[in-house]
């Protein structure tokens, strides 16, 4: 009897499934993604570098160097400005191939598309197969991100959307 008990109250006070709380930790990491594609799209710096750990890491293998993502945003927060003054679009959207987690880590593995529209109306789009790696410090915060190489649209279309 104590051990139907004892049974009855552990499945009662389990909250979560290992595969339920994955899955709600990949709405957080959505969220995430979200939170940066709006404020891409709107122009907020300040909320885009939020997303941003402090001690972040900006890997490009695009231009072959490391650096601190602080540098990385003080050399794109002229577009962030521009966007907000509404001088240019600008937009970016997420697509994955792998998702690696844990209740405090993220590794993201996929592709981003980042796209421009000037003031004559050029649109510019460029696809970019990228990592992140994510902690969760008072919500996720990006600590690194490696732009490994540039895609193709073709590449991109391989990719689910979420």
């Amino acid at each position: 009897m104590k051990t139907l008990l004892l049974l009855s109250i552990l499945l009662l006070t389990a909250q979560f499934t290992p595969a339920e709380e994955n899955n709600e930790r990949l709405a957080e990491l959505d969220a995430l993604w979200s939170i940066v594609s709006h404020t891409v799209r709107k122009g907020d710096f300040e909320g885009y570098k939020a997303t941003c750990h402090k001690e972040g890491v900006l890997v490009a293998g695009t231009s072959g160097s490391s650096h601190p993502l602080s540098q990385a945003l003080t050399r794109w927060k002229p577009g962030f400005a521009d966007t907000k003054a509404g001088k240019i679009k600008a937009s970016v959207q997420f697509r994955f191939s792998q998702r690696l987690n844990d209740e405090t880590t993220a590794h993201e593995t996929g592709m981003f598309l980042y796209a421009t529209v000037n003031a004559e109306g050029e649109t510019k789009n460029e696809y970019i197969h990228f990592e992140a790696l994510l902690v969760k410090r008072n919500g996720w915060k990006v600590l690194m991100e490696y732009q490994k190489s540039k895609g193709t649209r073709d590449d991109w279309d391989k990719l689910k959307a979420k």
